[in-house]
């Protein structure tokens, strides 16, 4: 992996999301499983607290003021302008579990330089389990981790599919035809809420593979760079088109080396391609409109 040399080592830039991540850490714990007002974004599934924007400033500062003059794009705030390193910040992800008491979200943070992403870590505060990468590789509470994936009969899948915005998004059939497909094909899956999670527990090995939709640059810039420089891939698309940077991507299956996992690559894939989406303002991908597989293409 090559860098400019006059951009922060990847080391450096690790370490500086390692202690963002440490910084909050305490406030999280201490509102987790507390009571807490709960408000709704897109749907009345996607939830949003006030810890999520309050652990977002925290990041935010704490980033800034260890590299003067970078930026932030955030779930949250949205982007706080350009430079050329950018941290992409997931304060919560997997708010819906945080704020109902289930132990599983983290905190996400991916270091981009000149539109390549060099290092990322993902925090478990709950289990303090720390998933890093840089350039020399990934590690897990500072040991090396490999990400080895299991053929489908033995595998087991790390997903939220399918949320309302899934059946909204490739129609109820198709949603839950993909459904029966990986539970007849997969020893088991399990819908989890947190992909940024997901993705790392796939790094150390603990599961095979990970897939989603309408994904966002914040729920998988961390997770993905952490499972690549543990040795396994991932598969992103827009409009069923692949793209090679994962934050970049809006539906994507990843998984540990080992196994390719074609079937489920080549459905998400065409699925992605039935979702047509336009840019926001912010630059999220949001619905335009979505073309149904038996309509013939122009």
């Amino acid at each position: 992996m090559s860098h400019s040399p006059d951009a922060p080592a990847p080391a450096a830039l690790r370490a500086a999301a390692e202690t963002a991540c440490r910084q909050v850490a305490p406030q999280l714990l201490a509102a987790f499983r507390a009571d807490m007002t709960v408000a709704t974004k897109r749907d009345a599934h996607d939830v949003v607290t006030v810890h999520d924007r309050a652990a977002e400033e925290t990041i935010t500062r704490s980033l800034t003021s260890a590299f003067p003059g970078s930026v932030v794009l955030g779930e949250e705030g949205g982007s706080t302008g350009d430079a050329g390193l950018r941290w992409i910040v997931d304060p919560i992800d997997g708010t819906a579990n945080f704020a109902r008491g289930l132990a599983y979200w983290c905190v996400s943070i991916a270091a981009e330089v000149d539109g390549v992403v060099v290092a990322g870590v993902v925090y478990d505060p709950v289990a303090d389990h720390l998933f890093a990468a840089d350039d020399t590789g990934a590690t897990l509470d500072g040991a090396p981790i490999r990400a080895a994936a299991l053929p489908e009969a033995d595998a087991t899948v790390l997903t939220s599919f399918p949320v309302q915005q899934d059946l909204e998004l490739l129609g109820e059939d198709a949603a839950f035809a993909l459904l029966r497909e990986m539970t007849l094909r997969y020893r088991h899956h399990h819908s989890t809420g947190s992909g940024a999670l997901n993705l790392a527990h796939v790094a150390a090995g603990w599961s095979d593979v990970t897939m989603g939709f309408a994904t966002h640059a914040w729920d998988v810039a961390a997770g993905a760079f952490v499972l690549q420089q543990a040795g396994g891939w991932f598969h992103g698309s827009v409009g069923g088109a692949p793209t090679d940077r994962p934050q970049d991507a809006e539906d994507y299956v990843a998984g540990g080396g080992g196994d390719e996992h074609g079937f489920l690559v080549d459905r998400v894939r065409a699925l992605s391609a039935t979702i047509v989406h336009r840019a926001s303002a912010t630059g999220s991908p949001t619905v335009a409109s979505v073309r149904s597989r038996a309509e013939p293409s122009s």
